[in-house]
Parts: structure tokens; C-alpha cells; sequence
């Protein structure tokens, strides 16, 4: 796996939208562990099985759920985040209050199941070009509210992060040039307003397109939905103009196409499919 860095932001960003969460699936209160458990106090025990192979994401997420229900609750992650996991292997235990363990469970499993998801349909990407320059990145299709947590998932499976928001940097899309006119009139009008140090992107889907961009002095060309011979082209073109420019390939990438991409020699491939195409990893809690 090619190193990447996924790092979760502080508990003060995380904890509002935990506990929006929790309050979602608690309600007025859970109606059969609250009858079944007369008093608080019963310490209870349990584990985590992965029933599937994968990538594993999310554990950290997951016992801070348990924290906010009861700060006492016990999690321990015997899988580290980013390694690899096979049916029947326990990858946590958890130990404490028996109703935070109860009330927890559900929101704590979907967001390790949905991030280990995410995370292992990364992997199989990242791999394919593990042995190429090209970094893989992720893209702004996201679930609304969900999207630092499923970006941090991409990292977690080897992704570099693409801009969490628009205020990250400029990228100037296929509508953006039509509303202004075309390339130059955007970046020159563009350029003019945003502080220092924000880059600037163009995407571009011709040749002339790309010289254009090139012309303007822009910071990445984004290579979007090209041919591969094309695309080749382009990068040739790129390196011999301007080496400082960086290029980013974009469209229709598949597990099947990333390598060939890669092999043009662009710098980054981005892919909406590990967020938008993963299927959850399936894990269970097991009470003991």
C-alpha cells in the first residue's frame, strides 16, 4: 500500500455529529434495553467479528460513539486501522456500562461498516497502480454529513484527499468556463479575487483546452474524461511547457482502466467509485 496520512479531525468537530446520530436512533429512549435493564451499572462484555475480508476504518469513530453513551465503556481496537481483516477474525472488544453497549451498537457498527467499506474498494484501487508514481485521490461525491468521516476512509485505504469543500482551492469546471467565457477570462478574473496561497485547477477535455490552460499559468490541468491517447498527448505536452504544472486525470476510472491511466504519466487519478461504489464490511457484535 502506497503511505498515506488519514487523520480524524478533534472530538470537538467529530462529537455534534455523533451525537445527532445517536439521537436519531435513541429517540425518546431505547424502549428494550431500558425495559430489559431495570438499573444502570450491569457491566456487560462483547466483541467484534468481521464477517467478510477487508480493509478496516472507523474503529476509532466507533468507541468514542460508546464514550459519549458512557465514558467508562472499555474499546479496544485489536485491528489497527488500515489493515487488512478475514471472516471470523475479531478486530475489537468492548467492556462496560450493558445499556451504552446496547443503545451504541447499531450507530457505532453502520459507521465502521460503511468507512471499512470505503476503505476496501480504495485499497483494491490504490493497489493496482502501487508501483507507479501516480497517487490515486478521492473526489466531492460524498454522503451529505458524512464526508470528513468518508474521506478520512479513503485515506485509511491508501487515497490521497482530494478538497473536502469548495473553499479549498480553486477548480475551475466545464460550467464554470461557460458562465465566464472561457479559460483565460476565468482564471484571469479568478486569480484576481482569491488569497494567497489557494491553487488553481482547470479542467480540460481537448488539447486546445490544455494549452489554454498552460497559456494562463494555472497551477493543475485536470484531464477530464480523455482517451488514453489523448491523454498521453497532453501530458507530453504539459512536461515540455511547463514541469511545474501538475496533472490529474479524471472520468469513467475503473479498477480495470486505473493502471493504463496511470502509465500516461499524470500525477493524480481521481475517482468518485470508493465512496460512491463500496459496499459495507459486513461486522457483527457478539455479546459474551
Amino acid at each position: 500500500m502506497k503511505s498515506s496520512v488519514a487523520v480524524l479531525p478533534p472530538f470537538l468537530v467529530l462529537d455534534q455529529l455523533l451525537q445527532s446520530w445517536l439521537l436519531e436512533d435513541i429517540g425518546r429512549g431505547d424502549r428494550t434495553t431500558q425495559s430489559l435493564l431495570s438499573q444502570n451499572g450491569t457491566i456487560g462484555q462483547a466483541k467484534w467479528v468481521a464477517k467478510a475480508p477487508g480493509i478496516i476504518a472507523g474503529l476509532t469513530v466507533a468507541a468514542r460513539v460508546f464514550h459519549l453513551l458512557n465514558n467508562q465503556v472499555s474499546f479496544v481496537a485489536v485491528a489497527s486501522e488500515g489493515t487488512k481483516c478475514e471472516p471470523g477474525q475479531v478486530v475489537a472488544e468492548i467492556n462496560g456500562s450493558l445499556d451504552a453497549l446496547l443503545m451504541g451498537e447499531r450507530v457505532a457498527l453502520n459507521l465502521a461498516m460503511r468507512l471499512s467499506g470505503i476503505a476496501s474498494l480504495t485499497n483494491i484501487y490504490v493497489e493496482q497502480i502501487a508501483d507507479l508514481p501516480a497517487k490515486f485521490v478521492d473526489t466531492r461525491k460524498t454522503t451529505p454529513g458524512l464526508r470528513i468521516l468518508e474521506k478520512y476512509a479513503t485515506a485509511v485505504g491508501g487515497a490521497t484527499n482530494h478538497r473536502m469543500g469548495l473553499d479549498d482551492a480553486v477548480m475551475i469546471k466545464d460550467n464554470h468556463i461557460v458562465a465566464s467565457g472561457g479559460i483565460g477570462e476565468a482564471v484571469t478574473r479568478i486569480r484576481s479575487q482569491i488569497p494567497y496561497p489557494l491553487t488553481i485547477e482547470v479542467e480540460t477535455e481537448s488539447l486546445e483546452q490544455v494549452q489554454e490552460a498552460l497559456n494562463y499559468q494555472v497551477d493543475i490541468i485536470m484531464l477530464d474524461n480523455m482517451p488514453l491517447k489523448m491523454m498521453a498527448e497532453a501530458v507530453s505536452l504539459i512536461r515540455k511547457q511547463d514541469r511545474r504544472v501538475k496533472i490529474e486525470a479524471s472520468g469513467n476510472v475503473t479498477v480495470e482502466t486505473i493502471r493504463a491511466v496511470a502509465q500516461t504519466g499524470v500525477d493524480y487519478i481521481s475517482s468518485s467509485a470508493p465512496i460512491t461504489q463500496s459496499r459495507w464490511l459486513d461486522l457483527s457484535m457478539r455479546m459474551i
